[in-house]
């Protein structure tokens, strides 16, 4: 009876660890995979022109983003903070910022690399073919549109949330802009950098 009350006890005090530690993620704005998607290998040339595969994912966290180096307004203000929650997080967890240009007919590597290192030097600028780049940027949950123009100065539709890829190269998180009247939608710094410690502290072991 004895052993019986103390398996008791123990099942009792796991499951409700797990079920407070479930709450928790539930109760973040971040979209949270409680069984991360496996993403499937890739071929992309990074600012450097070289091969970039599934295999920078591994052994670190990434904060992935797409957009394109003639974007206006969301890809560098969104680049400038996620270049403040890198320097806040970087110290303490393995991490790498992934900036994923969706419009590979203007964004040369060398195009890519100057504008990149304007933000942080360390970061991927990453690029492709659409054959390349569709089927990747729909495993990472987000989304972009690009006009087939023959004119040189169009706009690319694209997400504004930033993807968390875990060690494994699995899709572990989206972190949603916040959308206010009047403003570009844009991730917030502060949360982003809270909400992302939750995780990586939770899915550390």
């Amino acid at each position: 009876m004895k052993q019986l009350w103390c398996g008791l006890i123990v099942f009792s005090v796991l499951f409700l660890s797990a079920c407070d530690y479930k709450k928790s993620l539930q109760d973040l704005d971040a979209l949270v995979y409680e069984t991360a998607k496996p993403l499937s290998d890739f071929s992309l040339n990074d600012q450097q022109g070289e091969l970039v595969t599934k295999k920078q994912f591994l052994d670190q966290w990434n904060l992935v983003f797409l957009g394109y180096t003639s974007c206006p307004d969301i890809c560098p203000m969104t680049l400038a903070k996620l270049n403040n929650v890198y320097k806040n997080l970087q110290a303490d967890y393995p991490l790498q910022v992934w900036f994923i240009s969706v419009d590979p007919k203007r964004d040369i590597a060398q195009k890519r690399k100057e504008y990149i290192d304007y933000f942080n030097p360390k970061f991927l600028a990453v690029s492709g073919e659409h054959k390349d780049l569709f089927p990747f940027v729909r495993e990472l949950g987000l989304i972009y549109a690009i006009s087939d123009s023959d004119e040189s100065d169009y706009a690319v539709d694209h997400s504004a949330s930033v993807a968390l890829v875990d060690g494994s190269g699995a899709l572990r998180a989206i972190f949603k802009p916040e959308f206010k009247q009047g403003d570009v939608p844009l991730v917030n710094t502060t949360k982003l950098t809270a909400e992302f410690i939750e995780i990586a502290d939770y899915y550390k072991n």
